[in-house]
């Protein structure tokens, strides 16, 4: 798998680029086209690089300066049907489903700090039919709220704040987890409350037993181990751009849930409830964050060590060679 590269440069920048790409035995089809870049004037310049080796070339890019008087645009073509593409890729070492981007890491964690209206829309909806999962006892349900709760990005924030150094991105993280989930249980708490006074939900409905959604509120040792496992495939998926993994990061834990459960039991004022709630939140949440931190931890010190060992045990996959 390769990158694809368009660069706008400014004239007086313009040779050293090409210069800088040309020497690099993972980077080719390096094209230039002076003055079409109209505003700010400039000189276009375009190639595409081993997934291995961008991070690499984005660092030697910011070296000269041109992400300060210039533009870097990075894409991933959606294929690569030609002969130089492997090659270019038996010339970078390790697989590219293993490359790590952290430039693009620190920039989907910061788009996930970000308090969006959508965040906040999207979690009040997956807190209300959380709740509706408790008094309907849908475990179906259950995991409809999990999947649609976009929390996992603010929790890949804060990892990502912690792990990159960022410690601004970590508090924006944190402040965009703990003001969304309190908007979003308020919110839910008050329909809730409407809904009481509508005789629409009784508090027997809330209170009796519920086989196939209790654990929502009666957090263990499991939740906690549980939150771990979710936390650092999460951060992995995250580091190696593998979206369908979060996905399943979604379903795994029980945060909205909890939430859900919690709404409900502020609108019945039942403290059992809204203690086992809040603490299934809390274990999930930190469970997450420690994991998730510890696993890019450890992918910032180890992940090319790893990845050059399991090359010289393993041997490159021969799609690479063969194509």
């Amino acid at each position: 798998m390769v990158l694809h590269f368009r660069l706008t440069s400014p004239p007086t920048l313009t040779e050293q680029v090409v210069h800088l790409l040309t020497e690099q035995e993972w980077v080719t089809n390096v094209t230039l086209q002076e003055g079409v870049v109209v505003q700010p004037p400039g000189d276009l310049v375009e190639c595409d690089v081993a997934r291995e080796k961008a991070g690499v070339l984005l660092n030697k890019l910011n070296g000269l300066g041109l992400d300060e008087v210039g533009g870097i645009v990075v894409t991933t073509p959606t294929g690569t049907p030609y002969a130089a593409a492997r090659r270019l890729e038996a010339a970078a070492p390790g697989h590219p489903d293993d490359a790590v981007i952290w430039e693009a890491v620190e920039a989907q964690a910061e788009a996930g700090a970000i308090p969006t209206v959508s965040f906040h829309v999207f979690l009040v909806l997956a807190v209300a039919l959380a709740s509706i999962a408790v008094i309907t006892d849908s475990a179906v349900l259950v995991v409809g709220a999990m999947v649609v709760g976009p929390e996992y990005s603010a929790v890949a924030a804060c990892c990502a704040g912690i792990a990159l150094g960022r410690w601004s991105l970590f508090g924006r993280g944190v402040r965009l987890l703990v003001l969304s989930f309190v908007f979003a249980i308020v919110v839910v708490a008050l329909l809730a409350l409407a809904a009481r006074g509508l005789g629409m939900v009784t508090l027997d409905e809330v209170t009796r037993p519920r086989p196939n959604t209790g654990f929502i509120w009666h957090p263990d040792k499991w939740s906690f181990v549980v939150a771990l496992i979710a936390g650092a495939a999460g951060a992995l998926a995250l580091a190696l751009s593998k979206t369908a993994t979060l996905v399943g990061v979604f379903i795994s834990v029980t945060t909205v849930p909890a939430a859900g459960n919690l709404a409900l039991g502020l609108a019945f004022w039942d403290r059992s409830e809204m203690a086992g709630s809040g603490e299934q939140l809390v274990v999930n949440i930190v469970g997450m964050q420690i994991a998730g931190t510890v696993v890019l931890l450890l992918m910032r010190w180890c992940w090319p060590g790893v990845t050059a060992a399991s090359e010289r045990v393993f041997g490159r996959q021969s799609d690479l060679g063969t194509g």
